[in-house]
């Protein structure tokens, strides 16, 4: 069985920093490729970045340079956010895919095509 377990969410002030975690429980097979997504009131969901298993990370144009993800050894994801604005403001789910589809990491972020998501942590930016 495989969970995803968001945590580090909460109220900033803008120009503030968050760091989100993500932790992976069941097979470590399961997280090849990771992700972050959000959704903010009244919008649609977006992908705000992902990581694969070779370490490669991609940024939606919105967040370039002022987030970034990275992954330990726990099979912990991480989104370090900094400079944060309040359209920032969203519910964060973390998300895991295996990779056995090769995907592009763009299109899987656009297409949010990963197995398995967690249920969301609040990031309020005021």
């Amino acid at each position: 069985h495989v969970q995803l377990v968001e945590s580090g969410g909460g109220s900033v002030q803008a120009g503030g920093s968050l760091k989100l975690s993500c932790r992976v429980s069941g097979s470590p097979d399961c997280a090849y490729v990771m992700g972050w997504f959000r959704q903010g009131p009244g919008k649609e969901r977006e992908g705000v970045g992902g990581i694969e298993g070779s370490g490669s990370a991609t940024y939606a144009d919105s967040v370039k340079g002022r987030f970034t993800i990275s992954k330990d050894n726990d099979n912990i994801l991480y989104l370090q956010m900094n400079s944060l604005q309040p359209e920032d403001t969203a519910v964060y789910y973390c998300a895991a895919d295996p990779g056995i589809v090769r995907v592009g990491l763009a299109t899987r972020l656009r297409d949010a095509a990963f197995r398995y998501w967690g249920q969301g942590t609040q990031v309020t930016v005021s």
